[in-house]
């Protein structure tokens, strides 16, 4: 049979095939590779996966790439990320190491207000052009699918104005690029005194109008102590959901609130961060089906140790996907190999785990699941060829990118020359 493309002669081929349904516990730990292994793409799919030796037997290709000597594995799913803004904030890392906290920052008008001010000031193309080279890096490190929120801008007109230079990524670059409407990421300066009066605006003017324009997909909210309270979160959350809208939390990054019990009760695809999550707030989720979202390198940025507790949520049953959280403030990071690192030597997680939650479980995280995030029969082939001789290779390489090539629906859209 004649097909697109063969990639033949992995070391190990890494192709997670099991359980449709993200995975914890035991079926986190199963990679199910192959060595010596191929895989066959047609149409952008892929059409065939196995020994090397049986697929070159059953299959003939325009275009053979040799993995001798190399591991290929799914693409990366970046699940979190903020990656639409204006100016960078590395002033407030310096800040950080003079020993201000990130709050502290916020509160004299640093953090999101900042990204806030440039983001209001900036036009649709600035947006676009600024965001299309950090995605291209991202690429690079091996992301095939990504999620992006707004959430910097907080008043209808820059929020729809993000919401589009989203789309625009989607629509001009070679990845996925799921949206998330995020106008509850903090309060704007002109309501600080007054925070009902933006929610009454959040939940009766710009949830409707951004649900009819259908510039996203998510909702996603910042729950925590000095933003949106547990009350304030559960009103705006099912007022979302009226539109149509799946819901994801910002949950107990800093403070053990109640929001990993607020994302199961309100049904929220996930909950991220989750640093200071209870043990009754990690069951809530694991019996409601919500996704652990955990972004190690946040916390590494910060300079904290408040790690979100990786073990306890998979050894109980609770999946856990792994993101970036590529912001211009408190994580300034684009590459899902070193997530994978922090993830194994912060958060006692497998090697293995860490790849399931940068893979298949990230990607049932943006409800993606069914098409990316294995290397199975049917799904799109979006691949990472990696200049390594074993998968252990991703973490121990602490820094650097191992990607050789990076193929989406089939095609290659990076490579290292």
């Amino acid at each position: 049979m004649k097909v697109d493309l063969i990639i033949k002669n992995a070391l190990q081929l890494l192709t997670l095939k099991g359980s449709a349904r993200a995975r914890s516990q035991e079926e986190a730990n199963n990679l199910s590779i192959i060595d010596s292994g191929a895989l066959a793409v047609l149409n952008g799919r892929i059409a065939a996966v196995g020994k090397s030796s049986e697929v070159c037997d059953q299959y003939k290709a325009v275009k053979i790439i040799d993995a001798s000597g190399k591991v290929v594995m799914p693409g990366f799913v970046d699940s979190h990320t903020h990656p639409v803004f204006s100016t960078t904030r590395e002033n407030e890392f310096e800040m950080r190491l003079q020993g201000r906290t990130y709050v502290d920052i916020s509160e004299r008008g640093g953090g999101i207000r900042s990204s806030i001010q440039g983001v209001r000031k900036s036009s649709e193309e600035e947006l676009y052009q600024l965001s299309v080279k950090r995605i291209k890096r991202m690429i690079s490190n091996g992301t095939t699918t990504l999620e992006a929120k707004s959430g910097y801008g907080l008043d209808l007109i820059s929020e729809i104005k993000m919401l589009r230079v989203i789309k625009r990524l989607n629509d001009s670059l070679p990845i996925d690029i799921i949206p998330t409407f995020m106008g509850a990421h903090e309060f704007p300066d002109e309501f600080k005194d007054n925070r009902e009066e933006y929610i009454k605006i959040l939940k009766e003017e710009m949830t409707p109008r951004i649900a009819e324009l259908g510039l996203a997909r998510y909702f996603d909210i910042f729950t925590e102590e000095h933003v949106y309270n547990i009350e304030q979160s559960r009103s705006i959350l099912n007022n979302a959901k009226k539109y149509g809208f799946k819901l994801r939390m910002h949950a107990d990054e800093i403070k053990p609130i109640g929001g990993a019990e607020l994302a199961a009760e309100v049904g929220a695809v996930t909950a991220d961060h989750l640093g200071a999550a209870s043990d009754k707030g990690i069951e809530a989720m694991r019996i409601a089906g919500v996704i652990a979202t955990l972004l190690p390198a946040t916390i590494f940025s910060l300079g904290m140790n408040s790690y979100a507790r990786a073990r306890k949520m998979i050894d109980s049953g609770l999946p856990v996907a792994l993101a970036t959280d590529y912001n211009p403030g408190s994580c300034n990071c684009d590459s899902m190999q070193f997530i994978i690192t922090l993830a194994c030597l912060k958060m006692n997680m497998t090697i293995a785990e860490a790849i399931t939650a940068s893979t298949i479980n990230a990607a049932y995280a943006v409800d993606s699941g069914n098409k990316t995030g294995s290397l199975e029969i049917g799904k799109e082939a979006d691949i990472l060829v990696m200049d390594i001789p074993t998968y252990q290779f991703i973490p121990y390489h602490i820094g650097s990118n191992c990607i050789d090539k990076v193929i989406k629906s089939g095609k290659v859209i990076w490579e290292n020359n």
